[in-house]
């Protein structure tokens, strides 16, 4: 097995790796397609905004109690409910616009019941992947692999939903997506697991969650990297809910730019995946993550000041190539120094800062860019994005130190 490919010796992670790789790409075309449905049915940035507030709100509210659930009850089963949960909402969304009763308060709602979904179904797909590699010195080539697959499908993903939106609209990516979810239940049904250990008494829930919250706030480099994770959703990953406006308003495109555009970044990002993946070990990892922070910002800023495609492109490789470096980057290193035994709290409290906080962001961004465009938010964004990464580079360098 070449060494970028190690922990697919694993039987149970490389059965779990091809569910996921068919189920992310379905997972990807909704996104996109339901983005560009809220805008068609509205034109608006603000209700593109309040689409992805609802759609991930839950997780800042939720995933904290989700990753008690995790540490408590077998991993398997609890992806096994959320992803025949997600599939269900992928079907009634197919329904709705195939019948052409869909509005934006349909939109909205689904939106925030896939969010609730997600509140446990994300910690809990990060959490399982310790289980499913034989040899834990694997650990960070799997987590590498799960960032190569989720923006290998996020480079195809967009672009096929782009062209499917543009010739058969958007209810069969919903339907794709839906049957998508089938590839991840078989997985889980094929995998095997060694049978749990005992456990002591079930501490109560309000109980484990605070001392889920202790052990991270008192573990410096855990605390350090969710802080950045935090600072880049609020600031830096929400200028996906602007991409719609750039597509057809700045450069005079459809679905298909549109698809092209997040394509991009997402093929940034599948560099930065390749990268972690030829890595071995965490070595070097946290002034790598260092680097890559302000890299953020001053590529979110170039392309919201690019004025053609010509500039966008490269700019947006750059941005989903740093983005990916420093939130997988951040993953590794999280996963390899908590406890196992709140490895479900921890991973919660990462989705918690990585998706959670993204709704305020995205909300946040749709509102001023509704107020005073979308060039001037997003180069404020970038701007700030760019601060927080060197202020963690000078915090990782005195850890170093």
């Amino acid at each position: 097995m070449p060494p970028a490919l190690r922990a697919l010796a694993s039987r149970n992670y490389r059965i779990y790796f091809a569910g996921q790789l068919v189920s992310l790409a379905g997972t990807w075309m909704q996104q996109i397609a339901m983005v560009w449905l809220a805008y068609r049915l509205t034109g608006s940035a603000l209700v593109l905004g309040v689409v992805g507030f609802a759609s991930q709100i839950p997780i800042l509210v939720l995933s904290p109690f989700g990753g008690v659930l995790i540490d408590r009850f077998d991993r398997r089963r609890l992806l096994m409910l959320t992803q025949a949960l997600s599939m269900v909402q992928a079907l009634l969304l197919a329904w709705l616009v195939w019948r052409g009763m869909a509005t934006p308060a349909h939109l909205i709602v689904l939106a925030f019941g896939l969010g609730c979904i997600n509140a446990l179904d994300v910690p809990a797909r990060q959490a399982i992947v310790v289980q499913l590699v034989n040899d834990k010195g694997d650990l960070p080539n799997a987590i590498a692999l799960n960032s190569f697959m989720m923006h290998a499908t996020r480079f195809i993903g967009p672009a096929l939903a782009g062209w499917v939106v543009a010739t058969a609209g958007e209810a069969l990516c919903f339907l794709f997506n839906a049957a998508s979810y089938l590839a991840v239940l078989l997985a889980l049904v094929a995998i095997r697991l060694p049978a749990a250990g005992r456990r002591g008494p079930a501490t109560p829930p309000l109980q484990a969650l605070r001392e889920g919250i202790r052990y991270t706030a008192g573990h410096r480099h855990i605390r350090a990297s969710l802080l950045l994770i935090a600072s880049l959703s609020l600031l830096a990953t929400p200028y996906t809910v602007l991409m719609p406006l750039f597509a057809k308003e700045i450069f005079g495109g459809d679905a298909r730019l549109y698809g092209l555009l997040m394509g991009t970044a997402g093929c940034g990002a599948l560099g930065g995946a390749v990268l972690l993946a030829l890595r071995e070990g965490t070595a070097g990892l946290g002034a790598l993550v260092g680097r890559m922070a302000p890299l953020v910002g001053v590529a979110l800023a170039v392309f919201a000041l690019s004025p053609s495609l010509w500039l966008s492109v490269p700019a947006l490789l750059v941005l989903g190539f740093a983005v990916l470096l420093c939130v997988a980057g951040s993953n590794t290193l999280i996963q390899t120094a908590v406890d196992n035994d709140y490895r479900g709290r921890v991973m919660a409290l990462f989705t918690m800062a990585f998706l959670g906080l993204a709704p305020l962001g995205s909300f946040a961004v749709g509102s001023l860019a509704h107020a005073f465009g979308v060039r001037a938010t997003l180069v404020a964004c970038g701007l700030a994005s760019c601060a927080a990464g060197l202020a963690y580079r000078r915090g990782q360098r005195a850890r170093a130190g």
